[in-house]
Formats: structure tokens, sequence, C-alpha cells
């Protein structure tokens, strides 16, 4: 079906139809034949009123986001569009009613805050998201927004991005009317003849000011909604340009102000952020389209009954987002004590989502009833896929997996959530590694959205589908990678704290590198990270890396050390940073000693020699750039199908900003040559000395540092995937 819209005179009403399925998105073709059956139903002189409505019970989404991909600045959004929006469905000879049900998103909200009313169904969100794309409302919404729902709510949703209920809507003032679905279309004529014929107000928002707070109060919300960006947004423009606009247009009216978004939209547009975001919301999307497994003609096989091997942290989160979506679940442990460990662990999941408003107790109750504890294999035959989850130790692992095959129909998924031990040897001692993959979920497993999907070369497709199908049913976003020590974050992520340990023994105040990555926009710097994880965790990991991959690894002695004086972070109260009974954080003053016993182990820093001016830039690229270099490894040797997908893992799996595209893209507007050079002069610095091989550029950063290709590319050849 073609891309529009359709016009129809029914009783002296045209009404124009969004026709651009699924969610009737804006395409600029939409936008075109709107205005165009806008302009011939104000022209015609049997039509009275005019109702603008979406096809399929859903008014509209908002602009269509792939012209975000396909044009520079914008998606080219100017402010023709705004021009007509005023001239053709606000202000035109004759009035206009949005008739909206399913939802008015941006681009859909801005149009129906232009028609003269709002009449919409039960359970309708309404809301302006730009800001999550790295723009601002471009259709008029920083200027109409405000004058139909008052200013400090109007800048709470543009900011927050949260979209508010039909309830709510109607309560601000922003719907006239909410009417049973098959109501709808009559209603929003009825309402639109009434303005027609003088019985009820005609309402041009975007001249309204009865709702804006006076002058002064409005300054004074936003200068505080500045100050609240300025922390919670760091590092980011869009959302000042966003309150520039509004302010604009409080100050001059809002048809200045329209002026003024229109200047503030192209300044969003342009910044690396939109760039970055957008990247990020379509390389999320693709995750899930794997070459030779999804087009393979192949059907996923559902997921209805899942096994959790151990009640731990780690299998209780998994076991909670099972429940959590109408999956059942039987939970395995070894004895009566460590079973009931794991069913209040997710029952206390499960508490805290009623505590916060999440889920209802009735909710919580039935998710619950989803699961079984088990002490033994007796009830295995009746799972569609099991999820082992013990502890780090692969003869355990092996004879759970031999057993797994005894228990299990010959089709159940068994699946490993190991974060470090070669999937192949997990199922060395089975007849069926066709059925056997990874399932990397992080902790918490019920909270992150991450799944890393690990298959080995003889991993079936079926399997790989089937988990794919899986992994978004659990609300997880999936990316399929290659069977490697750590898989692709933990290897990728492995020297961001060796490099981070590193500096301090070269004489750097670890809470200065912590402040410096988290002004880079990471949630916490590494070492309030490894107190979050535990000492003890990381340093298992680590020897794991330092097995694999001795030759560009860095032994981090102050880690050995935390552990071997039992200051392993926040669970003993005391690591990096020492903590209060709120779990509150801040600097150790017993930490000191355990650095200075690490420094003159390492003898990076000679006695009496100051520490190395670096600034906050060098810290960062000291920290990020051998990272860069590992995830161009990752991608040379095909661990990853395709370089966006590490991306999604890094912003996912490590909290890589989002605005800042993901690691390679990240990269790549750094620049590979200049990523190179830097590591290139980090490695003579140490050349002869072990550390020569941590900084030393790979082949494929290299070659795209010569030949000035983006690291994004990929290699020409097919990944191992």
């Amino acid at each position: 079906m073609q891309r529009g819209t359709t016009l129809e005179v029914q009783g002296g009403v045209a009404v124009i139809t969004l026709r651009n399925p699924p969610v009737n998105s804006l395409h600029p073709e939409v936008l075109s034949s709107l205005f165009n059956h806008a302009r011939q139903a104000q022209a015609d002189p049997h039509v009275r009123a005019i109702v603008v409505t979406g096809a399929d019970g859903r008014f509209c989404a908002g602009f269509d986001i792939n012209q975000f991909q396909q044009s520079s600045g914008g998606g080219g959004i100017d402010n023709r569009i705004n021009d007509a929006f005023c001239d053709l469905i606000e202000s035109g000879p004759k009035p206009t009613v949005a008739a909206v049900s399913g939802m008015a998103l941006g681009g859909g909200c801005e149009l129906a805050l232009a028609c003269n009313a709002r009449v919409c169904t039960p359970g309708t969100s309404f809301g302006l998201p730009e800001l999550q794309l790295g723009i601002i409302p471009g259709f008029g919404g920083t200027q109409r927004l405000p004058r139909a729902v008052g200013l400090q709510k109007a800048v709470e949703m543009m900011l927050t991005s949260k979209p508010i209920k039909d309830g709510a809507a109607k309560k601000l003032g922003l719907v006239d009317e909410v009417v049973p679905p098959g109501q709808l279309l009559a209603a929003a004529k009825s309402f639109a003849l009434d303005m027609a014929a003088g019985k009820r107000a005609r309402v041009q928002t975007l001249y309204r000011t009865d709702k804006l707070e006076p002058l002064g109060e409005a300054l004074a919300v936003l200068q505080f909604a500045r100050s609240q960006a300025a922390k919670q947004a760091r590092n980011l423009t869009h959302p000042l340009l966003c309150l520039d606009a509004i302010q604009y247009g409080v100050e001059h009216g809002g048809r200045a102000g329209l002026q003024k978004e229109g200047e503030c939209f192209a300044g969003a547009a342009a910044l690396d952020t939109h760039k970055a975001l957008v990247h990020i919301f379509f390389a999320q999307r693709s995750t899930k389209k794997i070459k030779g497994v999804t087009d393979a003609g192949l059907r996923p096989r559902p997921i209805k009954r899942v096994a959790v091997l151990g009640g731990g942290l780690m299998g209780s989160g998994i076991a909670t987002a099972c429940v959590l979506v109408g999956i059942e679940v039987l939970l395995k442990e070894v004895n009566q004590k460590f079973l009931e460990a794991g069913l209040g662990r997710i029952q206390s999941n499960l508490a805290s989502r009623v505590k916060k408003g999440r889920m209802s107790e009735q909710a919580a109750q039935a998710a619950m009833a989803r699961v079984k504890g088990a002490l033994d294999y007796s009830d295995f035959g009746s799972v569609d896929m099991v999820i082992e989850a013990a502890i780090e130790d692969v003869r355990l692992k092996q004879e759970i997996f031999a057993d797994l095959e005894r228990a299990c129909r010959k089709d159940a998924i068994l699946s490993t959530n190991t974060s470090t031990i070669n999937i192949e040897l997990v199922g060395a001692k089975t007849s069926c590694p066709d059925r056997i993959v990874g399932a990397h979920f992080f902790s918490p497993a019920h909270v992150m959205p991450l799944l890393e999907i690990v298959r080995t070369d003889r991993t079936s497709k079926q399997v790989i589908l089937d988990t794919l199908e899986f992994s978004g049913k659990i609300k997880k976003t999936p990316v399929l990678v290659g069977n490697c020590t750590g898989f692709a974050v933990n290897r990728v992520f492995f020297p961001y704290t060796q490099a981070a340990c590193m500096l301090v023994d070269m004489g750097m105040d670890p809470y200065r590198i912590d402040a410096a990555i988290a002004g880079f926009g990471m949630p916490m710097g590494p070492f309030r990270l490894s107190d979050l994880v535990g000492a003890d965790v990381g340093l298992h990991v680590g020897k794991n890396i330092l097995e694999s991959f001795p030759e560009r690894s860095y032994p981090a002695r102050i880690i050995q050390l935390l552990v071997e004086n039992k200051r392993l972070g926040e669970k003993t109260g005391s690591g990096f940073y020492k903590y209060d009974a709120r779990r509150r954080a801040s600097p150790n003053p017993e930490l000191a000693p355990l650095v200075e016993q690490s420094r003159k182990g390492s003898g990076l820093m000679k006695e009496g020699a100051p520490a190395p001016k670096l600034s906050t830039q060098d810290i960062v690229e000291f920290v990020f750039f051998p990272v860069v270099n590992e995830g161009c490894r990752v991608i040379d040797e095909g661990i990853v199908d395709k370089a966006a997908d590490l991306d999604v893992a890094m912003v996912m799996g490590m909290g890589f900003p989002a605005y800042r595209g993901g690691l390679i893209f990240w990269a790549d507007l750094v620049g590979a040559d200049h990523i190179c050079k830097r590591l290139d002069g980090w490695a003579q610095q140490f050349r002869g000395t072990p550390l020569e091989g941590f900084f030393k550029p790979c082949s494929y950063l290299q070659a795209c540092a010569r030949s000035g290709t983006k690291l994004s590319a990929g290699k020409p050849s097919a990944s191992r995937l």
C-alpha cells in the first residue's frame, strides 16, 4: 500500500486519514499528502470542518526515523513544515480536530497540538521523546506543548521523553474529550462541526498564554531545568537547545518561537550526539538480524518452560526475568537451604518491583506462582530450555551438562551463563554440541538489558534462532558473539580496569581517574565499578584474561592486594572506597598503604618521582584507547557479526554512553589515525617491557589508520559467525 493520506468528506467534515503502516509515521510523502489534502479541504465549499486521524487504530508515532539515516541535517526537517502546520492545520479558514487513538508521539503529538481540539480513546499515549535521538521537537512542540499543559509539565515531558496517558492528558488540558474507540470519529466530527458553528471555542494553541506561568516564574522554571539538565545530562547540548527554543517563545511569542525552534533543531541535528543516538537506535534493532540464521527459512520454536540451575544472584535474576513475561521456571539447587534462598531472592526481586510501582501485588503473586523448586532432574523432561548458572568451575559444569543430556528432551536447548569458560569445554562430555549455546546475562539479570548469545562452531542455527527469540520475549537485546575468552563484552573491556590500575601504579590518584571516566559519561569510574562487582570477582575474571592474553595484559596488583586484605568493595564495606550503612561511597583513607605497596611492586614509579602530568583527556584516552584496540581485534577475528553489534554490547553491557554511539562509533569520530599514534607512543614508552604489547596497535587498527577506513567498516571477509 502506498504511504500517504486519504481524504473523505462525511456530512460536511473532511476526514483526513494518515496511512503508513504500522504506526503511521510521518514520512515526507505522508506530510506532503497531508498538506495537499488539508489545502484541498480548506478550499472546498462543501467542507465546514476537518478531522485528522490515523488508520488501523493508531494515530501517529512521529516522524519517520529512517529519514535521519538517509538525510543529513535532521532528516530534511525545516521551517516550511511548521509554516504548513500553522497555515493549513491550526489557523486555516476551517477548524480542525485530531481524532487520536493508540499513540500521538513526537511529530504525531505535534500534529495533534496544531489541531484546534483533540479527542482520544482510553489508553492513548501522548509525548515528545525527540531528545532520545539527540534532537528537539521540530514541528512546533517546544511552543505549543507549554501553552497546552503549562510550562513546568511541558519541560518535564520534553526533557525526560516520558509520555503521558489519556487520563493525565485530559486533566492537563492536552485532550478535550476521551471517548470509546467506536465513538472516536463521530465525537471528533461533532466537535469539529460545533466549532465551525461557533458553539465551541476554536483554540489556536500557538497563541495561547493562559496556561503559561508569569514571566518571572517561567524564567525560574527554565533556569532550574537548565541546572538539572547540566547535572543529569552531562556533555549534552541538545537539552539546552530545547530549553533555548522554549524560552525564546515564552519571551517573544509562539510564532517567533517557531523560528527559534527551527534554528535550535538544526543546531541539534548537526551535533555528533544526534548521529550517535540514531546509530544506536538502529543498531539495537539490527542485532536480531543474523546472516545465515534469521534468513535461513527457519521458524523459532516457543520457549514456554525454562529450567534454571543455581539460585544465586544471577540464577534468581534470570528466573525473575522469565516469570515476569509468563515463562514457567523450574529452579534447581543442590540442597533445600540453597533452594529456599534462591526462591527468596526471586520473591524479593518481585517485591522490589511492587514497591517501586512497576507491578501490582496480584501480578507479583502470579509471577511467583510460575516458579517451581527442584532438587533433582526428575522434571527436566518438560523444559524447552535450560540455563545453567552454577559457579565458574569447569569440571562441575561438565558434570551438569552430562546430566542434562540424559534428563532433558532431545530438542531442549542447553545453555550456560558462564562469563569466562570456553563453551565447547563446558559441553565436552556430551554428544549433543549442536544444542549447546552460551546465554551470558549481565547482573542483575532481571534488570540489565543485554544478553550475549555465544555460539560455537557446532551450535545449530535452530538453537541460535530460538535463543534470539527467547531474548526478545524476556525483553533483552541480544548480541550474537563467537566463542572466545571473555566473549565480546568482558574481553573488549579487560584493558579498561588494567589501564586504570596502571595509571595508579604510575602515581595517579585513583579518585581523579574515576572522576575523569565518569565525566566522560560512564555510569561510574573503573574503581567504583570494581567495588560494585567485587574485587574477588574481578581477580577471578582477570586470571582467565591473563592466561588467554598474557602478551597484552597488565596484572593489576592493587586488585590482588584488596582481595588479600579482604577489602572486596561494597559487600565488605571497604575497597577502593569505604561504604556506610546505605552503601554511599566516600574515599577510603585505608587505601593509601595498598596503593603504595602496589606501586613498589610494579616498578613503574621511581621513589620520590612526581605523578605523570596528564590532563583529563589524557586519562580518558589512556584508559579507552586500549579498549578500542581490543575491540578492533574482536571485529578482525569475526567474534561479532558486525561492528554495530559491538557498539550495542558496550552501551548495554558496560554502560558506555549511548550519546557517544558506542565504542567503535566513538572511535571513528576520534579517528583511527589519532588512536593509533597515541597507542604507538605509549608502546614506544614501554618498549622492551611486557607493557609494550598492552598498547601496540593491532593490525586492523593500523590498516584503518593508514587507509583512512572507518573502524566500523569491518572486514570484507565473512565473520566467524
